[in-house]
């Protein structure tokens, strides 16, 4: 499917294309990702999915409002800021969404106080104090009897998760985002003044502290990893003309419907699993793992769904692909699965297919076609779940 690309004077980089279309002319197209990318000038390009409400493609505000929706399913990125009142997705760029979720959790940290720890200086001081290092010593103070070189544990807030916060501090601010969100940042860099710039993130990161006492930093460090690396599991990260945060809307579709099937599937007696890695297709040599989207499993059996972010058509075989279907099989063959159903999104020229649309292989496996409607949010996967659960608990069970 093809994706919305809403810019703001800026040039299209490497992974998107330039193409021209009668009628229109010069189009920047985005290979299936969305997200943003912010220019060194200030410029910012936002790339939306196309999602649909029942009629017509939905408008630019709607489409934000459910693409953030989306991510909130999404663990690759800190969600806990989600719930905002304050995003105003209709006014705001995504970025700046971001950069104030980042700021929000940061102003918390910081109310609720910076961590400090002891860690080890070593220096040339005017006094002395811990352990004297003679070899240093003897090498920089020959001639300069009123120092010492010395080593000693010293108490200070300046410890590697709160570099790695002003890191992403000062990397926020170079990205020329809203004034609001300036003005918040400078306001959060004054609370971080006696902490350094990390000077080595990678040493920085493998030294962070991951026990109970760093409870309140786990999130923030979520946000400082997501915007230190220039990505979101993306091969795509920014460089020195843009700073870019990606993501592959197949991946974005299939972890949301996972979500919310997962979560709208809570029956004592039902098992679901996501990515399940059980089976392979060959077991001699043992080659090829499978990993459907979802396994559900009950007392009456088992049913497998995977996700397509693929535009389907009305023609005879609807647009499906002979690699889906005979994934589709594969997935039916291995897991001994009742039906397995490929989740694709509905769109508004589906209306006149009358469903459900299924496939029967004749030797066991029935492949059943389901339209997911985004713009119904959770509810989407409503009437799914009923039957899915009426597969694999059966009536006995209800």
């Amino acid at each position: 499917m093809e994706n919305r690309v809403t810019k703001n004077g800026a040039e299209p980089l490497e992974f998107m294309s330039l193409s021209s279309r009668r009628g229109i002319g010069k189009v920047i197209s985005a290979k299936n990702y969305v997200g943003v990318i912010a220019m060194r000038d200030g410029t910012q390009i936002e790339i939306l999915p196309k999602i649909y409400t029942w009629d017509e493609e939905s408008s630019e505000v709607e489409t934000k409002r459910i693409f953030i929706h989306m991510l909130r399913f999404i663990k690759d990125i800190p969600n806990k800021q989600f719930g905002s009142t304050s995003l105003k997705a209709e006014k705001n760029h995504l970025l700046d969404i971001f950069i104030r979720m980042f700021i929000e959790e940061a102003m918390t940290l910081v109310k609720r106080g910076l961590k400090s720890d002891y860690r080890e200086h070593r220096d040339n001081e005017i006094f002395y104090k811990g352990k004297l290092q003679i070899a240093q010593h003897i090498k920089l103070n020959a001639a300069h009897k009123e120092r010492f070189y010395v080593e000693y544990d010293e108490y200070s807030i300046n410890r590697p998760e709160n570099r790695l916060i002003k890191t992403t501090i000062e990397l926020l601010m170079r990205l020329n985002g809203s004034v609001d969100n300036q003005k918040d940042l400078y306001l959060l860099l004054a609370a971080f003044d006696n902490v350094e710039t990390s000077g080595h993130l990678e040493q920085d990161w493998a030294c962070i502290s991951t026990d109970r006492m760093m409870k309140d930093y786990q999130t923030i460090l979520d946000w400082c990893r997501l915007f230190l690396s220039g990505q979101s599991f993306t091969p795509f990260k920014g460089d020195s003309h843009a700073f870019a945060l990606l993501f592959p809307m197949e991946v974005v579709y299939e972890r949301y419907v996972a979500g919310i099937v997962k979560k709208a599937l809570t029956h004592p007696l039902l098992q679901v699993k996501t990515q399940d890695r059980t089976f392979r297709l060959f077991h001699n040599p043992a080659r090829f793992q499978l990993q459907p989207d979802i396994v559900v499993q009950g007392p009456s059996g088992v049913v497998v769904l995977d996700t397509k972010w693929k535009r389907l058509t009305t023609t005879p075989d609807y647009g499906i692909s002979q690699a889906d279907m005979y994934q589709a099989y594969t997935y039916g063959k291995k897991y001994g699965a009742a039906k397995v159903y490929l989740l694709y999104p509905w769109l508004p020229g589906l209306s006149v297919i009358n469903q459900p649309i299924r496939y029967d292989s004749g030797d066991g496996v029935e492949v059943r076609i389901v339209f997911v409607d985004l713009s119904l949010g959770k509810a989407c996967v409503d009437a799914l779940s009923v039957e899915l659960i009426n597969a694999v608990i059966g009536n006995e069970f209800n």
